[in-house]
């Protein structure tokens, strides 16, 4: 059809490619589907409802629209559906931009209710037009309940408007939808919300466009949510009405659409009022007012949609779950990830327990000036009163103190080695959540780094630990043959003594070679610590300091970690999400078959052969 004006006009019967079918027996005849299946479709609606798809992976838009579309579906259609099964029976108007779906909704009602223009879009807001005694159904917002209704045209998309025809047939009611290619996203997205709530979807197209993507997409996506479904083809040129009509009914079969009513209209003037020729849309017309005087065949027309819908769930909702899934995989997997940067920066802080690094350099420099020479050592037990003298001399605060130098070089290599392994393991953390699509997604700039306190809580970690080695001496130390319940300055420089030995790959204390590593000379520091406490003293005490400095560095790489675990923890959906989800959908199903709307084949929708 075209506006009045066009120069390709033309006349002619409008032809009708028909699939007839018989509309089936009559159905259970109650108005509702008794109690367990809307229950169970709440149930299912609300398991949706909490379902979150917050990591970014290829699964998560396709997932949170069908999330949303489901939820529409459930809210829109067919939890009022079921409330009333003998409700009038809702024809949506879809198509694409341009195919005169409001010229042919306005010509079927006989009355100008839905604006039609040259301007794209023209339908902006849905149009739904039924008759005066079943205006009541439409106004009390069970169905769509989402749109606001209204009794005047409106720009604004969540808006329904409401206009009664009496022209058209009590039973009956066409909605007239957004275009479905719509330039307008709020327009598309309402337009494929409302034909998930259709008993019938028109679809209109024309015989320039039929062809096109969009529309096949959503007469799959109706095909396989078994809903009810008629054609129209529009403005089609009298002279290419056979051929363009076998060519559809081709692409029509090769999609399983056969058994679909066709309506083939030539290409017409319009009225002064905008409405197609009544010889153009009686076909049509008279199609819908039989179905509408016909109770049982609308009847089989909605349980059949109905029923299509409530079949589709199952598989869907189970794609869903498996959408929620890979979530919980993925949020687990980039836990992992940072889980074990941080557990290979604890195993390089083990390995400088144990390979003697940390005995180079400074620390072995003032080890050996605190302890002094070989000579010394190997008259340690005749001269263990000098030994005490320079332990004192250690510890009294006197000047450039051997023991204090000594504490802040290892204090100060041990948070080198805090920082350098805090620093691999953000930046291996960052890499291998940058290379991941959901942790990309998650990270900020400042994650590549240490926090910015670390240092600070190095060195507290490093001089509590030191205060604790003290203490572990003061208290194990009390028993042994060299009691220190007198002198501080033995607990004090054993205290030193132990903490190099925890640096020590023996696992208690250093070989002479192991300290005097790049300095040439041998220090036999075992000497100082077993004329203290003896082998097995020493080894128990390196044993525990050595436990309890990893175990404070566990803490702090755990909480290094914690910066990204907390981000997965944040966005990880529930981890029931899926299982739920399926739970809910058999519940649906169960109850499906048990009202009896799963039993017997669809109907085909009845239609005479108008050609």
């Amino acid at each position: 059809m075209t506006t009045k004006g066009d120069p390709a006009t033309r006349s002619g019967a409008p032809a009708v490619a028909a699939r007839t079918g018989s509309p089936g027996a009559a159905q259970d005849g109650s108005d509702t589907a008794g109690d367990a299946l809307p229950a169970a479709l709440a149930e299912l609606r609300a398991a949706i409802g909490v379902a979150r798809f917050p990591l970014a992976l290829p699964s998560t838009e396709p997932a949170r629209r069908t999330a949303t579309a489901l939820a529409d579906q459930i809210d829109d259609y067919l939890l009022p559906r079921l409330v009333r099964l003998d409700a009038p029976l809702l024809v949506v108007v879809g198509g694409s931009t341009g195919a005169g779906k409001s010229t042919l909704v306005n010509s079927l009602v006989k009355a100008r209710v839905s604006a039609a223009g040259v301007l794209r879009p023209t339908t902006r807001s849905p149009v739904l037009v039924c008759n005066p005694a079943d205006s009541s159904w439409f106004r009390q917002g069970q169905l769509l309940p989402g749109l606001t209704r209204t009794n005047e045209p409106s720009e604004d998309p969540g808006t329904l408007q409401l206009v009664n025809a009496p022209a058209l047939p009590p039973g009956l009611a066409f909605l007239d939808a957004p275009d479905i290619d719509s330039v307008v996203d709020a327009n598309r997205a309402l337009a494929g919300q409302l034909l998930a709530a259709a008993d019938l979807w028109l679809f209109v197209t024309t015989a320039a466009r039929y062809a096109d993507a969009v529309p096949w997409e959503l007469l799959r996506s109706a095909r396989s949510r078994g809903a009810a479904i008629a054609l129209v083809l529009d403005r089609v040129p009298p002279e290419a009405i056979d051929e363009v009509t076998a060519h559809l009914s081709e692409m029509l079969a090769a999609q399983q659409l056969d058994t679909a009513p066709l309506f083939v209209l030539p290409e017409t003037w319009v009225d002064g009022q905008g409405l197609l020729p009544e010889r153009v849309t009686a076909p049509l017309g008279d199609w819908f007012a039989g179905l509408a005087a016909d109770a049982d065949a609308r009847a089989a027309v909605v349980r059949q949609t109905l029923d299509g819908a409530l079949a589709s769930l199952h598989p869907t909702v189970e794609a869903l779950a498996e959408a929620a899934d890979e979530q919980i995989a993925a949020a687990d997997a980039l836990d992992e990830r940072v889980r074990a940067a941080y557990r290979a920066a604890k195993r390089t802080v083990e390995a400088g327990l144990k390979d003697g690094r940390l005995l180079r350099g400074e620390v072995l420099a003032r080890w050996q000036e605190f302890v002094g020479t070989g000579e010394f050592f190997r008259t340690v037990e005749a001269r263990i009163s000098r030994l005490r003298d320079r332990l004192v001399a250690a510890v009294t605060g006197r000047p450039a103190t051997p023991a204090t130098e000594l504490r802040d070089a290892i204090e100060s290599q041990l948070v080198t080695l805090l920082r350098a392994v805090a620093a691999e393991a953000a930046e291996s953390a960052y890499t291998s959540w940058k290379a991941h699509p959901a942790g990309a997604a998650l990270l900020a700039p400042e994650l590549a780094h240490p926090s910015p306190d670390l240092p600070e809580r190095a060195e507290r970690l490093v001089r509590d630990w030191q205060r604790g080695v003290l203490e572990l001496v003061r208290t194990e130390g009390s028993d042994k043959r060299f009691v220190a319940r007198t002198a501080a300055y033995a607990v004090n420089a054993t205290g030193l003594a132990v903490m190099i030995a925890v640096f020590a790959s023996t696992a208690f204390i250093p070989t002479g070679l192991e300290v005097a590593t790049g300095a040439g000379t041998t220090v036999a520091a075992q000497g100082v610590l077993q004329a203290i406490f003896g082998d097995q003293a020493v080894r128990t005490l390196a044993n525990k300091a050595r436990a309890d400095l990893l175990d404070r560095v566990r803490t702090l790489l755990d909480d290094e970690a914690t910066r990204y675990l907390a981000r997965t923890e944040q966005a990880r959906p529930g981890a029931d999400t899926g299982a739920e989800l399926r739970r809910a959908a058999d519940r649906v199903e169960a109850a499906r078959h048990d009202s009896g709307l799963g039993d017997g084949e669809p109907t085909a929708l009845p239609v005479r052969d108008r050609r």
